[in-house]
């Protein structure tokens, strides 16, 4: 390991839960250099869900790399850019009833976020955008503004401003409409003028704030009102997006539909660097360049991302796999809970996505390393790491979930 403490910055934090040197890597598994498997629950944050070297993506991007084809390119136009919009409109976008233009601004979530915020405040002139306690949305200033965690705010180094932070669903209990009460207050109070909300943005699920689930009315509240008073709604699907929770978008059983959309992570399907945000025609105001980057439209990403959509999105077999797998972990999750007498564990969460809230954080990050030890990778998420996460690959089997299950119910059992 010194290799990695000389050499490497004091910021890395994965490695530091998962002290093992990873080697090889398939489907829902990881393999360290002495060959000890670990399964993954992790699934690189959520930017692989159909799995590791997935062979349906593997076989186009070997045949795309193996003839010299396009690798960088810039915002200039590639076959394999072509094929990938061809194949996103007429497989995901279509079918839902969904028109949006498609920008590529740069390689990670964090990039489509500043893109779509950035984009708001052009579209209506207004600066201050609606957020949510517990919100992640990056780490570069624009999306950081938006993003609640103390840690990674507190690394800024300068004021984080035009972020107004309103609770989240049920963040106080009560009602869907008595959660609204400082929601409404606040557009009352700031009237017709420039001092209105340009945007909103959410994540219908918030992942690295705990496995914090909006509920559709909810959803539906604050898209009524982005409308009423004509502010942007901008949904965060970097982790939620792409089947995560089912649907290929998290906000499509609500009925929503957003004025932007923020993709990442697993939209390449392969773990290789793409991000979109996704654009509604009349708003698609930029001028030529004025928001650009060096990596935009990573062609291999871009194959990969194509197989993805044509392996896996032709058909809803995906989703009702996803959903009964989800309903599978969140009966077990809901019996494991009921199982340790003495400390209150609460189960969270939708489609493939599920957390274990802990009272204490410090419990959390002991089951965590506890399935560690035990050959399982799961995380901790929440303002103080106290929920223990699960992001297991939408494609992985039956009998690998049910092992992955069994790993954590004993990791908790000897640690609670």
């Amino acid at each position: 390991m010194s290799v990695f403490e000389d050499l490497e910055s004091a910021v890395r934090s994965y490695c530091r839960s998962w002290p093992a040197v990873f080697d090889r890597a398939q489907g829902a598994w990881l393999y360290d250099e002495t060959g000890k498997p670990y399964l993954d629950f992790f699934s690189g944050a959520g930017a692989l869900n159909y799995g590791h070297n997935n062979p349906l993506l593997t076989r186009p991007l070997l045949e795309y790399l193996s003839s010299d084809r396009v690798i960088h390119s810039l915002d200039m136009f590639t076959v394999a850019k072509r094929e990938f919009l061809a194949d996103f409109d007429e497989l995901i976008l279509r079918p839902r009833d969904l028109y949006y233009r498609v920008q590529f601004p740069g390689p990670g979530g964090t990039n489509a976020v500043e893109a779509a915020l950035k984009l708001a405040r052009k579209v209506t002139g207004r600066t201050d955008v609606i957020c949510f306690p517990c919100a992640f949305h990056g780490t570069t200033l624009g999306s950081l503004a938006v993003t609640g965690n103390p840690l990674h705010r507190g690394a800024a180094g300068v004021p984080l401003e035009h972020a107004i932070v309103l609770p989240f669903d049920r963040a106080d209990g009560g009602s869907v409409e008595e959660g609204f009460i400082w929601f409404d207050r606040l557009l009352e109070e700031r009237g017709e003028g420039r001092d209105r909300p340009a945007a909103v943005i959410v994540e219908t699920v918030q992942g690295e704030g705990g496995v914090n689930v909006a509920g559709a009315e909810w959803l539906r509240g604050v898209a009524g009102r982005c409308r009423l008073h004509d502010m942007l709604l901008i949904v965060d699907d970097v982790q939620m997006g792409c089947g995560r929770t089912g649907p290929f978008f998290s906000f499509e059983p609500s009925g929503i539909k957003p004025d932007l959309v923020c993709l990442s992570k697993s939209i390449s399907g392969y773990g290789l660097p793409l991000a979109l945000t996704l654009i509604r025609p009349d708003h698609d105001i930029w001028e030529p360049g004025e928001h650009n980057g060096t990596f935009r439209g990573f062609n291999p990403a871009l194959i990969t991302a194509s197989a993805a959509l044509r392996s896996y999105w032709r058909d809803d077999a995906l989703e009702r796999v996803s959903v009964a797998r989800g309903g599978r972990i969140a009966t077990v999750l809901a019996a494991l809970a009921e199982s340790v007498p003495g400390t209150e564990i609460r189960p969270r969460g939708r489609g493939m996505v599920h957390g274990l809230a802990f009272e204490q954080g410090e419990l959390a990050r002991e089951v965590s390393a506890a399935a560690f030890d035990r050959g399982l990778l799961v995380e901790t998420a929440g303002p103080a790491d106290e929920v223990v996460k699960l992001l297991p690959p939408l494609t992985i089997t039956d009998s690998e979930l049910d092992q992955g299950l069994a790993l954590l119910a004993d990791a908790i059992q000897a640690v609670c």
